[in-house]
């Protein structure tokens, strides 16, 4: 006899995924059909699939019915890039990430400040300078307007650039690389960029009553987007016991992959962690590493200079003779060294590459590891790929996982426009490319914002439209691609019997508003068949 489901999800457009052959319109992103109405859940695991008439009868006495309502069921969404404690901040801390000016950064600081006037940092997070009228960084004059007491910090919406106020700059002032600070006629202006940023990180790093404050934020905001799963790039030594505990209470509503920070790769070594251990909820993920910095800093490595390099025409010439091409972060013998011994020791590794000289330098790298097809190592971003650059991720399966949501700087007249000019703005984020190459490619969001909906938007709108995806495509990569980004495809990115019930509901079809996805709601999440954030009647 057959036993009850536990829930029963009932009256939907079940999208599984679990074959998508002919079920997209091509390019056009028009509408795709259904597969299923109905799904059964038993101990957190899909057991049936199907027509609700053909599901029904898994219900029994205690079966807990959950209507659909004729809505749009998916996979539910793995984002394969996340700052989990960051995004945590922005919930906490003063969110700056749709400011319209300087001045609108510095207002919320104030009201910061005098919200949380025994927090020792006023910080804010988020900002973006790109689409001011007065396109500049915030500087320590703006920021000593908020106080000239306590240190304030206001980090930029890449993490790679921070802008101090005088007072954080003279307590961080010894341990700032000089080379990093960025000066006028000799004193500092309050920007700093990478190195000294991590001088900045190491300084705010919150403790670990307040690291769960932050994560439990943060997951709320994501689950509430329709995240099921997250790679989590960590970087805070607090995150993965705060997970772990959450876990063993019953208490985690998202699934967690650590991509622990390289800065613990020895403790990761020494602990004999390999990429996968752990429990149905938190797993080990990949080592994650840099090459360069990113294109708004303008530190991401290119093989040639900015267009708006040096301070005079932003010509070509003067640019080189300035040595405007980005820096390393991680240069390619220490790259290599750190990969070989990574990856020797049963890790994924997973590495942010952004410029087109990066990316070659990390190609280069993970392509001449042992196995490099069954170790799926990673290239976060790859923004600048080259045609020979994507042929060898093909043949060594190196995953692409890259941001959709980054052509809102890839327009005509944009960030990206002015930082590499029109030719290299076009052939930004490849997303057609990569998928036609035949590189596996999962999306995630870097939180800029988390919002898969909105990725999937960019990446069916993308400015540039050779490089546009289907919806379903775009969908796939923020579900299964996701999952196969972490080993997970087993588990997770489809709806099929024996998978994990992780799923999402959503308002309106994205494939009928394939030019309005950004606008879609997200009415229920559902993780291991719990429902963990259900917005249908509100």
């Amino acid at each position: 006899m057959t036993e009850a489901a536990d829930r029963l999800f009932v009256g939907g457009k079940v999208y599984t995924f679990a074959d998508s052959a002919g079920n997209d319109d091509g390019r056009s992103g028009g509408d795709s059909e259904p597969d299923a109405e109905a799904i059964a859940v038993t101990d957190g695991e899909i057991v049936g699939v199907g027509k609700t008439s053909d599901i029904e009868f898994l219900e029994g006495v205690e079966t807990e019915v959950v209507d659909c309502g004729g809505r749009v069921v998916l996979p539910g969404f793995v984002d394969a890039h996340t700052h989990m404690e960051t995004l945590g901040k922005y919930e906490v801390h003063a969110d700056l990430a749709d400011a319209e000016s300087a001045a609108d950064c510095i207002e919320r600081l104030e009201t910061q400040a005098e919200t949380e006037p025994d927090r020792e940092w006023v910080l804010g997070f988020g900002y973006d300078e790109s689409g001011w009228a007065d396109a500049r960084y915030l500087t320590r004059e703006d920021l000593d307007r908020v106080s000239e007491d306590r240190p304030v910090v206001a980090v930029r919406v890449d993490m790679h650039t921070a802008s101090l106020n005088s007072v954080a700059l003279e307590r961080l002032r010894e341990e700032l690389p000089n080379e990093d600070v960025e000066t006028t006629g000799g004193e500092p202006t309050g920007v700093v960029v990478e190195r000294a940023t991590d001088v900045v990180w190491d300084a705010i790093e919150p403790d670990l009553e307040e690291t769960r404050e932050l994560l439990e934020a943060a997951m709320e905001y994501a689950t509430a987007r329709g995240v099921t799963g997250v790679h989590d790039m960590v970087r805070d030594s607090h995150a993965p016991r705060v997970y772990r505990d959450l876990a063993a209470d019953g208490e985690l509503p998202i699934r967690v992959r650590l991509n622990y920070w390289s800065d613990h790769v020895e403790s990761v070594l020494e602990t004999g962690l390999v990429t996968n251990a752990g429990s149905e909820f938190v797993r080990v993920g990949a080592i994650k590493t840099f090459t360069d910095g990113s294109i708004g800093a303008r530190t991401a490595k290119l093989f040639d200079p900015y267009a708006d390099a040096g301070d005079g025409d932003g010509s070509e010439d003067e640019a080189e003779a300035e040595g405007e091409r980005g820096q390393w972060v991680v240069d390619p013998d220490e790259l290599r060294s750190l990969v070989d011994r990574v990856d020797d020791a049963g890790l994924q590794l997973s590495v942010h590459a952004i410029g087109d000289e990066a990316i070659e330098e990390t190609v280069s790298a993970l392509e001449s590891t042992s196995d490099a097809e069954t170790a799926r190592h990673r290239i976060e971003h790859a923004e600048l790929a080259t045609d020979d650059q994507l042929e060898r991720m093909a043949r060594a399966r190196i995953v692409a996982s890259m941001q959709p949501n980054f052509h809102r700087w890839a327009g005509e007249d944009g960030l990206y426009d002015r930082r590499l000019g029109d030719e290299r703005r076009a052939r930004s984020n490849r997303l057609r490319d990569v998928l036609d190459a035949g590189v596996p490619l999962a999306f995630g969001s870097d939180c800029m914002p988390l919002d898969p909906l909105l990725g999937v938007h960019h990446a069916v709108t993308a400015p540039a439209e050779a490089q546009r995806l289907t919806v379903t495509e775009a969908l796939q990569a923020y579900t299964a691609g996701g999952a196969f980004a972490g080993f997970d495809e087993d588990r997770l990115g489809t709806l099929e019997a024996g998978k994990q019930a992780d799923l999402v509901v959503l308002e309106q079809s994205p494939w009928k508003q394939s030019d309005r996805i950004d606008e879609i709601d997200v009415a229920m999440t559902v993780v291991n068949g719990e429902v963990v954030s259900d917005e249908r009647d509100r």
